[in-house]
Parts: C-alpha cells; sequence; structure tokens
C-alpha cells in the first residue's frame, strides 16, 4: 500500500496537482537512477539489491506470504524472504523444546546441508526444524559430491548452497566433528557493531581446520546484491 500510494502521489506531483515534496523529489530521482527508494526500504529487511532485483525479490516474497496464507506452511522456506528470519528460527526452537520436554536454554540448531536443489523435490516438511533455501556461500565453495567446503574456484565470488535442513537437538548431545559453523548474515555487509543482521550458524563439513575458512572469511548470506 506505501509503494502503491507513494506512485500515486508522485504521479499527481508529475501532473501539477501537487507539489512536489522532499520525499516525492527522493522517490523520483531513486526510480530514474534505478536505486531503491528510502521509503519504500524502511519498509523491507536490510539489502544491498538496486531496484530491479528488489522487485524481483519482492515478488517472490510476496508470492511466499500469500501461498503460506492460503495453504499452510511450505514444506522448504525461502529465509531470503521473511522480514525478521532470525525470528523464525527461535520459533523453531521453541517450538520443539517445548513438544519433547527440552529445557529451552539447553535447546539449540544443527544444521545439515542435504543434494538437494529444487523445494519439489521435498514431499513434506519435518515434524521439528525444516528445510530452507536461499543460503549464499562466500569465501569458498561447495563440493557437493563429497558435502564439504571447497577452496573457492577463481572469478567465482558467491555460490548459492543446495536446500538446508534445520534439525533443533539438546545442546548436550550434540556432538560434531570436522564441521566449521559459518556465520549465516542477512546482507553481504554482514553485521554492525550491536551484532545485527546475524541470523545463525550454519554447520558446514570440512576436511580443513576451523581456522582456514576463518581467515578466508567465510560466511553465509541471505541476500546477495543481484
Amino acid at each position: 500500500m506505501a509503494m502503491r500510494s507513494s506512485l500515486r502521489d508522485l504521479q499527481r506531483a508529475l501532473a501539477g496537482e501537487i507539489g512536489f515534496s522532499s520525499q516525492l523529489e527522493e522517490l523520483s530521482t531513486s526510480l530514474f537512477n534505478g536505486q531503491l527508494p528510502a521509503m519504500w526500504a524502511k519498509l523491507t529487511p536490510a539489502t544491498e539489491k538496486q531496484l530491479a532485483a528488489w522487485m524481483l525479490w519482492f515478488q517472490r516474497c510476496y508470492k511466499q506470504y500469500r501461498q503460506w496464507a492460503e495453504h499452510g506452511e511450505p514444506a522448504v522456506i525461502w529465509l531470503s524472504g521473511l522480514h525478521t528470519p532470525e525470528t523464525y528460527i527461535a520459533a523453531l526452537v521453541q517450538s520443539a523444546s517445548r513438544d519433547k520436554g527440552w529445557s529451552l536454554d539447553k535447546t539449540t540448531l544443527y544444521t545439515k546441508l542435504t543434494k538437494l536443489t529444487d523445494p519439489a523435490q521435498v514431499a513434506e516438511k519435518p515434524r521439528h526444524g525444516c528445510y530452507i533455501t536461499g543460503l549464499f556461500l562466500e569465501g569458498a565453495g561447495w563440493d557437493s559430491e563429497r558435502g564439504v567446503l571447497a577452496r573457492q574456484e577463481p572469478k567465482v565470488l558467491v555460490t548459492e548452497l543446495p536446500i538446508v535442513q534445520i534439525i533443533p537437538v539438546e545442546a548436550t548431545k550434540l556432538k560434531s566433528s570436522n564441521v566449521f559453523k559459518a556465520p549465516v548474515y542477512v546482507t553481504q555487509a554482514r553485521r554492525d557493531a550491536m551484532g545485527a543482521g546475524l541470523v545463525l550458524e550454519a554447520d558446514l563439513a570440512s576436511n580443513e581446520h576451523p581456522s582456514h575458512w576463518v581467515l578466508q572469511g567465510v560466511s553465509l548470506s541471505l541476500n546477495i546484491d543481484t
């Protein structure tokens, strides 16, 4: 509604029916330059996308919300399309701990990468946890055959990961080895000094010591600039 009303006001201003406010001037300039207007950016999750890429994101986001409202929670969540993905992740932990009788402060998450790339390949959502898509890997590549982190190929800056399963577990029972815990951020800008922008940590299988990937600056992002 905010987008529609602002565009309607811009049309009226261009027609001389109303005066140009500073907000309408900024909207006009942003649209002309192919940038996301500030008044629209305030209503959406953090993004570094330009206007054309953002419009495609917005359409897909609207489609997911509409299907969710009409048909229930999808089998695979496009995490990039949620306005507050960290809240959804927290809800998964709370739901599993309540259902299984676990202590909330001793419940954590474990992520497992599948070999599935198309949400249509997933028949139904798990009882606890979920399947997610829309994670982009920076600083490393992904060996889909062996299911482990690999050295980044030349000129390949970002790699989209296959579908990821998020599994709630009791922290005391989680035993992991040969795993690198990669931070998952909302955008490629990562997080600010207050920690805003960090969604969760993903467990990625690795044959290298974790320090190797830390020095490579390996991380995951939900939204890239294209």
